[in-house]
């Protein structure tokens, strides 16, 4: 039988915790090892537990969420962070995103998508909460210096790939939709991060948005 996934949950609102474990105790797939009210908890449980998955509010007392993230991603890489919030603001996106957070996500969700998102970031993808990405990518744009190359360095094949992960699709979607196998997805993904000089789907679609090959409207 398979490992269950193991997560952290951190959040300082005792109700969060309690439900969203009772939530997530219903997945066989996922166990919930500890949960911390505070963000320098967090970082001693994660450090003590060594999770798979930590689930993480951003603002707690002692250490933020985002603070929290660095300390994590700095000591201990293999460990996917995903933010639970109720911040929708493209500022915090980004500094998760550019802290190591595979994932960001609003507090109302419902259980599939929690649950999906946890086995989504534990397999390597990143997730975002769809009210959030576009915001965040018009403002990357927006910031970004205007340098664009002639063409892409992406296969037809790889190019197609990107379009549907940046649409939000999962790799078990975008295979799917090809007609390919998820492990098929995955060496594609890892062939476009590799070309792009980049670590994940939302870094490589920001790219793909600011050298213009994708296209804001497309997604």
């Amino acid at each position: 039988m398979t490992e269950p996934i193991r997560v952290v949950l951190a959040d300082d609102h005792a109700l969060v915790r309690e439900g969203t474990s009772e939530l997530l105790a219903k997945h066989p797939d996922i166990e919930v090892v500890a949960t911390a009210e505070d963000g320098t908890s967090a970082v001693e449980l994660i450090d003590k537990f060594r999770p798979d998955v930590a689930l993480v509010d951003i603002s707690m007392p002692g250490l933020t969420g985002i603070e929290v993230t660095r300390e994590v991603k700095s000591a201990f890489p293999e460990v996917a962070i995903l933010i639970l919030t109720v911040h929708d603001e493209d500022v915090y996106v980004r500094a998760l995103l550019e802290a190591g957070a595979a994932g960001y996500l609003l507090k109302d969700i419902g259980e599939a998508e929690l649950v999906r998102s946890i086995r989504a970031v534990h397999s390597g993808e990143s997730v975002l909460h769809p009210k959030v990405t576009r915001a965040l990518f018009e403002s990357l744009i927006a910031g970004a210096d205007g340098a664009t190359e002639d063409a892409s360095p992406l296969t037809d094949r790889e190019d197609e790939v990107l379009r549907l992960a940046a649409q939000g699709q999962s790799n078990k979607q975008i295979a799917a939709h090809l007609d390919v196998s998820p492990r098929t997805v995955q060496t594609h993904l890892g062939h476009i991060f590799e070309k792009l000089g980049v670590a994940s789907r939302t870094e490589a679609v920001i790219r793909g948005l600011r050298q213009g090959w994708l296209l804001l409207d497309e997604l």
